[in-house]
């Protein structure tokens, strides 16, 4: 039985965490010097196992087993939000890593194949799930052409030729090779330490629907303009998010989620009425029919706004994930291992936040294991988890690995 080195893992993740630190989290871009320094940092760990290291066209690092027997993948995404926690997407990473160096160790499971992985772009800085995407083909070089970096528009292609891979082939899946993919990830909400559980099993990861909603009003001065004829976009928009609030429960499932995260006026002065008005505007949930009915109660009200201020308006969804479930099998691996490590402290649950696994899952047969967040809090700098559940989580998915090689016949 594979047992990890607790006093390594912590370490490693507290070194991984060196690589763009920022107060008590981290600031690591994707193809920021900070994220591709940790890259090759991984490659070398992963040579240091024994491990066929390489860093693919989009910033993928894999640690390819030197093996015949079909490897399980293990990981998650290396790179950071701005300004973000030192654990999101770095947990599933590192487990990846003291997993893949502790079967090496054992000599009971020195022949069971680990490869670790660390994707590319989750986060979104310039595609969100960009290296998953692209390890399942499910992108394509026009995509990759059109896209730039959100805050500052910096076109992909600058930024992958300034990181050094320009030219260099992106990895695709070669499913006969792998058993399936396990992740493991910080909650990022507050369920597990509400409920006084140590460990999520994840059932599902939820579908997120992303819109940008545009009200086109006539701009125009703030103080001689009647109020009887204004059309303020900026009151469609805000009239719209009321409206959202209210209506939204009567038809959300038990899960659902939505959010106007952020609006944008034009000219955006003082003294001047909105002409135009963007919002950026998501909900999430795990049941496609919820997701539909979400979607068209959304389009209803944007209509219904647009009669009522006078604005024409604008809806075009930008983003539409599909919600994922986990594979059965692999849930039972997870929650076996979490029984004997952490009885009655374990639990089956929905993950209310996207992640590579739901990308590799239409590929390979995948599964998460959920950590807890302290305070729910993730994103944010001040994000952590207790030492004694860091070491717990990997432990559990250690075990787990263990058995489903072991139920691939690899023995």
């Amino acid at each position: 039985m594979p047992m990890i080195n607790a006093g390594r893992l912590l370490s490693e993740l507290r070194r991984f965490a060196q690589f763009g630190a920022y107060r008590t989290g981290v600031h690591r871009p994707t193809y920021s010097k900070e994220d591709m320094d940790s890259r090759r940092w991984l490659a070398q760990q992963y040579e240091a196992v024994g491990l066929q290291a390489h860093i693919d066209g989009v910033g993928n690092v894999f640690g390819v087993p030197r093996s015949e027997r079909r490897s399980l993948l293990i990981g998650s995404h290396a790179e950071s939000q701005n300004y973000a926690g030192w654990l999101d997407g770095a947990l599933g990473v590192i487990y990846g890593l003291e997993i893949a160096r502790t079967f090496a160790e054992t000599p009971d499971c020195a022949g069971l194949p680990i490869a670790p992985v660390a994707w590319a772009d989750e986060e979104g800085h310039y595609v969100s799930m960009l290296g998953s995407r692209s390890f399942v083909g499910d992108i394509d070089e026009a995509e990759i052409d059109r896209a730039v970096n959100v805050d500052d528009g910096l076109p992909l292609r600058n930024a992958l030729r300034a990181a050094g891979l320009a030219g260099v082939p992106r990895s695709l899946l070669e499913p006969e090779r792998y058993a399936g993919y396990l992740e493991a990830h910080i909650e990022q909400g507050d369920a597990l330490e509400a409920s006084i559980k140590r460990i999520g099993v994840v059932t599902s990861i939820v579908g997120l629907w992303q819109y940008s909603i545009v009200f086109h009003g006539i701009q125009n001065h703030a103080g001689t303009t009647r109020m009887a004829i204004r059309k303020d976009a900026g009151v469609a928009a805000a009239t719209l998010a009321m409206a959202i609030a209210e209506r939204f429960p009567e038809v959300a499932g038990p899960c659902s989620v939505w959010t106007t995260g952020r609006i944008t006026l034009e000219p955006g002065a003082p003294s001047i009425i909105p002409g135009r008005a963007e919002m950026l505007f998501q909900f999430w949930d795990s049941a496609m029919s919820v997701l539909e009915r979400l979607d068209s109660l959304l389009r209803e009200l944007v209509e219904q706004t647009a009669i009522k201020t006078g604005c024409r308006a604008q809806i075009e969804r930008t983003e539409t994930g599909k919600p994922c479930h986990m594979d059965p099998a692999f849930q039972e691996a997870i929650e076996s291992a979490a029984a004997r490590y952490a009885p009655d402290v374990y639990v089956r649950m929905p993950s209310g936040a996207s992640h590579d696994a739901q990308v590799v899952a239409h590929k390979l047969k995948s599964a998460m294991l959920f950590v807890p967040s302290i305070g729910g809090i993730s994103h944010y700098w001040t994000e952590n988890t207790s030492d004694a559940d860091l070491v717990l989580g990997c432990q559990v998915l250690a075990d787990a690995a263990e058995a489903i090689l072991r139920g691939e016949g690899n023995t």
